[in-house]
C-alpha cells in the first residue's frame, strides 16, 4: 500500500508556487512520498491596501498556520521575510534552506542601471525599507528619484515598467530567480546601497510541533549558516520592535578565509522613508553555534542602533 501523498500548503501567487514546488520536490526526494500542493489564499492575497495598512507582517502567513494547525495540511512553506518574528508554540520551522541571493534588482527601462536613471524618474517599490535606502542613496550622490508606492505580484510591478507608468521598481533578486525571470533585472543592488529585509531570499518550511516525525525528515532540507544569519537578522527586527511595515533592513553574511568561514558581520539600517536620517550599524562576530548565540548577536547591534537614534525614526515616543 502507498503511503499517502503529504499535503503542502502554499500560497496561490506564482512565486509561492513556484517556491513550494522546489521545496515538494526536496521532500518527495527525501521521503518517496508523494508531496501534493495546497492552494490558500491569504487576507494578504486578496486585499487591495497597502501592507502597512493591513498589519503589514502575519497577513500572508496566518491562513496558512491556521490550516496547519486544522489538519488541512502537513507542512507549509513561507517566504521567511513574512513571518512574524515571535513564533507560536504550537508550530515549529523544521528547515530553513540555503538561501537564495537576498539582495534587491532593479528593473528599469531601457535597460538602465540605478545610477543612471535621469533627474525625475519614478521608482516603484511598496517597501519603506527601500524607500529609506534608495532616497538617502539618492540625496548622497546628488539624484532626483520619486518613489512611488505600488503593489501587486512581479508580472504587474514589472508590467508599470513595461506600459511606461514607471521608470523603475525594485524587487527582490530572488522572487525573480525563482520564477526565472532573473534576466530581467537591469542593475543588482549593492548592500552597501540598499540592505535587504530581514530573512529576504529565505524560505521557511513550516510544521506542528507534535507532528515530530515529519519536523525530523524535513530538517534534513536546513542550512544551518542560512539559519544562523536569519535568525541573526529576525532577532535584530524583534529588538527594534518593528514589524515589517517599518523601515528596517539587516544582512548577516559569512566571513571566509578561502574555505574556512570564521566569522558573521552582521549589517543593520532603520531609517525615515524619506531617506534624511539612517541610522546604519554592523558587527562582526564568531559564527553562532546555536540559536542563542544568534539571537544575542542581533539584540547587541540592536541595542547599539537604538542608543543611536533608531527610536526615534521608527514613530516610537521616547519613554
Amino acid at each position: 500500500m502507498t503511503e499517502r501523498a503529504l499535503r503542502l500548503g502554499t500560497r496561490r501567487s506564482k512565486l509561492a508556487m513556484a517556491q513550494s514546488g522546489h521545496v515538494a520536490e526536496a521532500v518527495r526526494q527525501l521521503t518517496g512520498r508523494p508531496v501534493e500542493l495546497v492552494e490558500i489564499t491569504t487576507y494578504g492575497d486578496t486585499s487591495r491596501e497597502h501592507l502597512a495598512q493591513i498589519g503589514g507582517t502575519g497577513v500572508f502567513v496566518t491562513a496558512l498556520r491556521d490550516a496547519l494547525l486544522a489538519g488541512e495540511v502537513d507542512f507549509a512553506v513561507h517566504s521567511l521575510k513574512d513571518l512574524p518574528t515571535a513564533q507560536p508554540d504550537d508550530l515549529v520551522v523544521a528547515a530553513i534552506p540555503r538561501r537564495e541571493d537576498p539582495r534587491d534588482v532593479l528593473v528599469a527601462r531601457d535597460g538602465l542601471r540605478f545610477a543612471e536613471l535621469p533627474a525625475g524618474s519614478r521608482v516603484g517599490t511598496g517597501s519603506p525599507r527601500r524607500m529609506a535606502q534608495l532616497n538617502a542613496y539618492a540625496r548622497a550622490h546628488g539624484m532626483e528619484i520619486e518613489c512611488v508606492a505600488i503593489r501587486g505580484n512581479v508580472d504587474t510591478r514589472i508590467g508599470y515598467v513595461r506600459n511606461g507608468e514607471l521608470d523603475a521598481v525594485v524587487l527582490a533578486a530572488a522572487g525573480l530567480n525563482r520564477i526565472g525571470r532573473g534576466e530581467e533585472a537591469t542593475d543588482f543592488l549593492s548592500v552597501d546601497t540598499v540592505l535587504p529585509a530581514p530573512g529576504q531570499g529565505a524560505l521557511a518550511v513550516e510544521c506542528t510541533a507534535a507532528d515530530a516525525g515529519l519536523a525530523a525528515v524535513l530538517a534534513e532540507l536546513d542550512d544551518p549558516y542560512t539559519r544562523a544569519a536569519v535568525t541573526a537578522e529576525r532577532s535584530l527586527l524583534a529588538a527594534l520592535e518593528a514589524g515589517c511595515s517599518a523601515p528596517v533592513g539587516a544582512l548577516a553574511d559569512l566571513q571566509a578565509d578561502g574555505q574556512v568561514v570564521h566569522e558573521m558581520r552582521l549589517r543593520g539600517v532603520v531609517g525615515t522613508t524619506d531617506g534624511s536620517t539612517l541610522v546604519q550599524l554592523s558587527t562582526t562576530g564568531p559564527v553562532p553555534t546555536s540559536h542563542g548565540d544568534a539571537v544575542a548577536l542581533g539584540r547587541e547591534l540592536a541595542s547599539e542602533m537604538l542608543a543611536k537614534g533608531a527610536a526615534g525614526l521608527m514613530g516610537e515616543r521616547a519613554l
